[in-house]
């Protein structure tokens, strides 16, 4: 009996140094995909995942790229533990989209981390052009927060899940969002660690260049179902995938309701490919109870084999 699983890939943020280490010394295929890499990045993602240092796998055109090779090197080896997996869906967290189209053979490995990797430049670069930040709002409202957005002048990055959203945009709108989070009828806000205001206006230049990147590539039917951040449904056609791609870079990431329509669905097995387990944090406040099986070390690879067995 095949094992029928939503694939669901990791986002910036979700890096460790370290990671896929183990999945290169275990897997020629997997490892394949590094030397591929390496042909077509500027930078030696072997050496930046393994060695880091940190702040160099932290920078967006490092680690989008990264996050990419180490999700498909995970799905690798799983299909390796599990010759008959079979994925009937996939989403990914903001960057961990094209993750999950390659996965679903949109695009070629090679040809979506070419793409990844200069949506990693233009965003880098859109943060430096225009400086910026973001916090994460917990404990109040949909309503409550882009109540809160709208007065300090800043955009909704992401609806991670109930209680937690994330805005984005300048650091002074950012500093009146923190200083007016309680006043607004929320927990609190905090500032989060980041280079940059992603999924905000203030992003419109990268999304302008990836347009172009996107007009000049070629896209395949996915083989799978893959739900897109922007309009949190199945995009039908290359332009509808392409646009929801490109306009997620400024646009809101609509995970709750992204992994809803999933579970409305009816499905019930997920894995996390990705470092760490912020994904299956999200679906425990999403809808409690519902598993996400981490698939991000070989470690974890291996017990989801013997799980799903």
């Amino acid at each position: 009996m095949s094992k029928r699983v939503v694939l669901l890939f990791s986002g910036q943020g979700a890096q460790k140094v370290g990671m896929g280490s183990d999945l290169k010394a275990a897997s020629p295929a997997a490892a394949s995909l590094l030397d591929d890499a390496a042909g077509i990045l500027d930078f030696s993602p072997a050496d930046v995942m393994a060695n880091g240092p940190e702040d160099q796998l932290t920078r967006t055109s490092r680690c989008q790229p990264a996050l990419y090779i180490h999700g498909l090197m995970c799905l690798k080896v799983l299909q390796e533990k599990i010759p008959d997996l079979t994925p009937v869906a996939a989403a990914g967290l903001s960057l961990g989209e094209f993750t999950a189209h390659a996965a679903a053979g949109t695009f070629g490995f090679a040809d979506g981390l070419k793409i990844v990797h200069q949506r990693g430049k233009f965003m880098e670069e859109a943060c430096q052009a225009n400086p910026g930040t973001m916090a994460a709002v917990i404990g109040g409202t949909e309503e409550q927060v882009r109540g809160l957005a709208k007065e300090s002048g800043v955009d909704v990055a992401n609806l991670n899940s109930p209680g937690q959203i994330v805005l984005s945009g300048s650091v002074e709108g950012i500093d009146k969002v923190v200083a007016g989070a309680k006043a607004a009828g929320c927990r609190m806000a905090k500032k989060l660690p980041v280079a940059g205001a992603y999924h905000s206006s203030l992003m419109a230049p990268a999304q302008e260049k990836l347009l172009s990147v996107l007009a000049q590539a070629s896209f395949a039917t996915p083989s799978l179902p893959v739900v897109a951040n922007y309009s949190a449904t199945v995009e039908q056609g290359e332009a509808a995938i392409k646009n929801a791609l490109a306009q997620q870079v400024t646009g809101s990431v609509r995970w709750v309701e992204s992994i809803e329509r999933l579970l409305e669905e009816g499905h019930t097995t997920f894995l996390e490919l990705g470092p760490g387990g912020v994904l299956a944090g999200l679906m425990n406040r999403i809808r409690k109870g519902t598993e996400v099986i981490r698939c991000g070390t070989l470690e974890e690879i291996e017990a989801a084999a013997q799980k799903l067995a």
